[in-house]
């Protein structure tokens, strides 16, 4: 599937991805990968205009982008371009069109059709705008839960919700949580949980490290976002401890930085930033436990962190907040704790773990287990794909 070259019989997999490509790789960009294999994918990155490329790099990168671009092998990457307030009442519908429109385009210029689509968002996109064979709501996560978190009224998602199940053949599910909320409403979902890149994290330890931590070992490491889902005082009492605290990841624009004041101001605790998924092996190399230290909010509980898997892949023994989707894994190789002293002192137990090489292993061939390769061929299955398949797969 390249502009203007041979037209590919089966059709285009339309995926509606809820992050930008080059943005911190999530399951939107591991399954267009992992799907790939199948069929051609055509990757529609979240709606944007021209005033968002003021407020990021990223975002004026993607701005100077073409519009539509190959980013791998039978995968292009579609930017769509539209009105400001894509979502605001008024605006959506115009929205919509711009957006039926340009991704009926960048079909007919990739000399293709539409086979599949797969959306993951709620407000702007529909299902039924596209001809297709299969027509998939993939719900990643309790959207309305996490209305607030987005600044978004949770009546509006759940109205969208509603509507993007009434058109779609199938729902995917990607957590226990929204599994049994979809079922209560009474669909059958399929549950594809998220996974991870196993491979990426094969030989972290004899990776180079990174350069730019100043923090004596051992280490403790958590690698994501640093928002409102992160529980600052589990951070606050690993640090006070004194164990070395190293945070990987963006912080969100708005996010109030006063509450970090304290944390980042510790010798003992480093936050480096936003890294590429490349780079991530670099860090993981320092960190001798990884965590997971979520809020019991609705829109974490609906959630399945990809960093509980990671840190597994890397070798690392984790500690992780009392989620559904941990409680799902069913492994003593995730230590579950969720009051900052219990999380703390877990951490403390973990660390003497971290090399045991029986240990290393296992958790190593736990995380393989769970690759993004095995839930593309799930997705693969569903959408018709792959019928042939035999090998035997985790849920």
């Amino acid at each position: 599937m390249t502009e203007g070259g041979e037209r590919d019989e089966r059709g285009t997999v339309v995926l509606f991805a809820a992050n930008p490509w080059d943005g911190p790789k999530l399951a939107d960009q591991h399954i267009a990968e992992g799907l790939a294999r199948y069929a051609p994918v055509l990757y529609v990155e979240p709606l944007m205009s021209l005033m968002t490329g003021r407020r990021s790099s990223l975002h004026a990168a993607r701005l100077a982008a073409p519009r539509l671009r190959p980013v791998g092998d039978r995968i292009a990457c579609l930017t769509p371009v539209v009105l400001p307030g894509p979502e605001r009442p008024g605006i959506v519908q115009v929205s919509r069109s711009q957006l039926r429109h340009k991704v009926h385009k960048a079909i007919h210029d990739l000399n293709s059709s539409v086979y599949a689509v797969i959306d993951s968002g709620t407000i702007v996109r529909e299902l039924d705008a596209f001809p297709a064979a299969r027509r998939v709501f993939w719900a990643q996560d309790d959207y309305v839960g996490g209305a607030k978190l987005f600044g978004v009224d949770p009546r509006r998602i759940a109205r969208a919700e509603r509507r993007q199940a009434e058109h779609a053949d199938l729902i995917i599910t990607s957590s226990p949580t929204v599994d049994d909320l979809w079922r209560s409403r009474g669909y059958q979902p399929e549950f594809i949980p998220f996974g991870c890149d196993a491979a990426a994290y094969e030989h972290v330890d004899t990776a180079e490290a990174a350069t730019d931590v100043a923090l004596p070992r051992p280490i403790v490491g958590f690698v994501g976002f640093v928002n409102d889902r992160i529980d600052l005082a589990i951070l606050d009492e690993i640090a006070a401890r004194g164990r070395s605290l190293l945070l990987v990841g963006g912080i969100p624009p708005g996010f109030p930085l006063d509450r970090l004041d304290a944390l980042f101001a510790r010798p003992n605790v480093q936050w480096v930033g936003f890294k590429e998924f490349g780079d991530l092996p670099a860090y993981l190399r320092l960190m001798d436990v990884g965590i997971v230290p979520y809020t019991q909010s609705a829109f974490n509980k609906g959630s399945f962190p990809l960093k509980t898997l990671e840190y597994l892949a890397a070798g690392r023994p984790v500690v992780a907040s009392d989620l559904p989707a941990t409680r799902w894994l069913d492994t003593d190789l995730i230590r579950i704790e969720s009051t900052p002293a219990g999380f703390a002192d877990a951490v403390d137990v973990a660390l003497g773990e971290t090399h045991v090489e029986e240990l290393v292993a296992r958790r190593k061939a736990f995380a393989g287990l769970h690759t993004w390769e095995n839930r593309a061929r799930r997705f693969a299955r569903v959408l018709g794909l792959d019928p042939q398949t035999s090998e035997v797969e985790v849920a």
